[in-house]
């Protein structure tokens, strides 16, 4: 089978990638001639573990390639999927489809036969619709289908190659029956196939991700209960997880959800609701708790160093919103940052992979170090905001020499909070008690006749 890829961001290139490793031919399409021709290279633009070599192996054995002419790419293909931006439009949350609807118009012009179109960017429930429409006006012979995608960066390629399920939208049994063939490897492995009309698989990708962004949210505001009576948030996602109704995935507690779906998603989500005149209450709450939260970040690090920013060095440990990646869109580092450097702070970071991007969103003044320990020297505390797994096991004695004041404001809780006071720092985590310093507890009293 052939197929074309419109959109080489980061669903469309390890879509694009990873089908072509189950033996489909794949041309990527990019407007970005740039981008192109660095592919062409075998520079990958975009962070995600094992996509270089798999790029590299399957562009060699001749299944791969890419391409800035879309006409010659869907020419003779058997499908055409549309994985173009969809991002939120800015001051009423709606997502921008103008980049699907022009891919879909320049994609009917270049078709010669019955050809399978594809939305796989994330789209609000209607856009099939519209697709098929303005293709059909051009191109009768069509059949326009929904395969939303579901993947986690840092795990995308797993996600994609054994997936929790695939879902597929479409009325036509000739349609469905080329993507059967398409997704033949994962009916052999017995991964489960959902086909389902377009409407519904258009709503089944913004209702999980809105889900799982309520998930992550509710754990934050028990963490916050957590903090208020004492209780320990890691314990009760453990209590609760245990039920299998409510499962042990993102009930992980931090500084808030970011990333390139969750954010977007949730916004499209409650638009299209209210469009339709169904509010999504429960949403639209997850979205202004989340916000509220990543506004607060900065005025966790003031308490940690007695209330005042004004001339403290901040060493930050990640940017990105999450590990594995080089995105970050929506991280909390984005509200965090520029917070401390209003309240006088100098800010001193360093990530693994999100430097570049950083740079290009955050303001000026901020020190980017060549590695973790390099942002420490003299620092009067210490945030961690990205749980990147090189951060997980510092070398606490190192830290603690760097560091002007011991102080450590650990928003992923990736450390104990025992062990921390133990060693000296001063610790704050998130929904956890943090014990009394051993200098400040109290010595018992002699037993009378001890001894």
């Amino acid at each position: 089978m052939r197929i074309a890829m419109i959109g080489t961001g980061y669903v469309g290139l390890v879509s694009g990638t990873c089908f072509s490793e189950f033996g489909v031919d794949v041309v990527c399409v990019d407007k970005d001639v740039s981008k192109i021709e660095r592919l062409k290279k075998g520079e990958i633009p975009i962070f995600e573990p094992g996509l270089d070599a798999l790029v590299a192996s399957n562009v060699k054995a001749g299944r791969l390639s890419f391409s800035t002419d879309l006409a010659s790419a869907v020419k003779g293909a058997d499908a055409v999927f549309i994985a173009v931006g969809t991002p939120s439009r800015r001051g009423d949350g709606h997502a921008d489809l103008s980049y699907v609807y022009a891919a879909a118009e320049e994609i009917a012009h270049a078709l010669d036969n019955y050809t399978v179109v594809v939305t796989k960017s994330t789209v609000p429930v209607g856009t099939g619709r519209e697709v098929e429409a303005i293709i059909r006006k051009i191109r009768p012979d069509v059949d326009v289908v929904s395969n939303p995608e579901f993947l986690r960066e840092g795990s995308a390629i797993n996600d994609f190659m054994r997936p929790d399920r695939v879902v597929i939208g479409t009325d036509s049994e000739r349609a469905r029956e080329v993507m059967r063939q398409l997704y033949r490897v994962l009916y052999l492995i017995e991964k489960p196939i959902v086909f389902t009309n377009r409407e519904t698989s258009e709503l089944i990708k913004y209702a999980g991700n809105a889900f799982l962004a309520m998930k992550i949210t509710f754990i934050n505001e028990i963490a916050d209960l957590c903090e208020a009576v004492g209780a320990d948030v890691h314990d009760v996602a453990r209590g609760i997880g245990l039920d299998g109704r409510i499962g042990r995935k993102f009930l992980h507690p931090g500084p808030g959800y970011g990333g390139s779906c969750f954010p977007k998603d949730t916004l499209a989500l409650v638009r299209t609701a209210r469009d339709h005149d169904s509010p999504m209450r429960l949403i639209e709450t997850t979205v202004e708790v989340n916000d509220t939260r990543k506004k607060a970040l900065a005025g966790r690090v003031a308490d940690a160093v007695g209330g005042d920013l004004a001339g403290k060095r901040v060493a930050v440990l990640g940017l990105t919103f999450k590990p594995n990646t080089d995105d970050m869109r929506d991280s909390p580092s984005l509200d965090l940052i520029p917070a401390l450097i209003e309240a006088g702070a100098s800010v001193h970071a360093f990530d693994p992979e999100g430097t570049a991007e950083a740079k290009r969103l955050l303001p000026g003044g901020v020190i980017y170090a060549e590695d973790a320990y390099d942002t420490m020297d003299g620092a009067d505390v210490l945030v961690i905001v990205t749980e990147w797994n090189a951060f997980r096991a510092l070398d606490l004695a190192r830290v603690k020499s760097l560091m002007a004041a011991p102080t450590i404001v650990d928003l992923r809780n990736i450390y104990e909070p025992r062990d921390m006071i133990e060693k000296g720092f001063a610790y704050t985590c998130v929904g956890r008690p943090v014990p009394e310093a051993p200098h400040l507890r109290a010595v018992p009293k002699a037993v009378e006749g001890a001894g």
